[in-house]
């Protein structure tokens, strides 16, 4: 026979369990709008590059949301109790985002386009171009605080947003790609080549960069593509008829 107090911590158990099945599938749900609304406006900024511009910035774009197992792993790591708020509030990369771009330039150029927008609060911006870590890493970090609409209402939602080059993102692949092999145990020998392949990676940005420039000019063109004759003579007359 079990104890009043088994019966009382048996019952909140029950209550708890019960109330995580409806709010964490609903919460984790939340963000996954969160990277559908960002992955909209990444998509927006690459069309609007291409017909005012003819170029765009953004070569490649990769999303993420936490699994169940990964946000409770860190959680764990982080002492974050199992409180919808307090997760809200203390793990801000339940959502990723990352960006790809060919020149260090469009990165920065990217996160500006990005964060100007009335609807991103920016929280945070760490930058690891012009400060890399020891490690050599390089990237642009943005946490940013976006509106998702649901049924009852706009929610806000944080998302990482991760904006480097090609090269750098080819060397932190390589570089996660290291520790997990050495369980973060990497040997010097490697620590020291990984460094040396960030300087050679930061060496042909700059360099490409520079040629970039040299080929097409530092300011992007304002012309947009054309529009053929028969749709301009259209236009005019139906702009004389007003």
């Amino acid at each position: 026979m079990s104890s009043p107090a088994s019966e009382i911590s048996d019952a909140e158990m029950r209550a708890f369990a019960h109330r995580m099945r409806v709010e964490f599938p609903r919460f984790l749900m939340q963000y996954r709008f969160a990277v559908d609304e960002m992955l909209t406006k990444v998509s927006i900024l690459r069309e609007e590059f291409l017909h005012l511009h003819r170029y765009n910035p953004i070569e490649h774009v990769s999303s993420r949301v936490k699994s169940p197992q990964s946000l409770l792993n860190k959680m764990a790591r982080r002492g974050v109790t199992p409180e919808i708020e307090q997760i809200r509030q203390q793990i801000t990369d339940i959502a990723g985002i990352r960006i790809s771009c060919s020149f260090i330039a469009d990165t920065y150029r990217v996160l500006e386009t990005l964060t100007s927008q009335d609807d991103v609060r920016v929280l945070q911006i760490k930058d690891y171009i012009k400060n890399p870590k020891p490690s050599g890493y390089k990237s642009l970090h943005a946490i940013l605080e976006i509106p998702v609409f649901l049924s009852n209402g706009a929610v806000p939602v944080i998302c990482e947003v991760q904006i480097r080059t090609i090269a750098m993102d080819f060397w932190a692949s390589t570089q996660h790609k290291i520790n997990y092999k050495y369980r973060g145990q990497v040997p010097d020998r490697l620590v020291d080549e990984l460094k040396q392949a960030a300087d050679a990676a930061g060496q042909l940005d700059r360099q490409m960069e520079r040629l970039h420039a040299e080929v097409h000019g530092d300011d992007l063109a304002d012309d947009a593509p054309g529009v053929d004759d028969d749709i301009l003579r259209r236009l005019w007359q139906l702009a004389r008829r007003g």
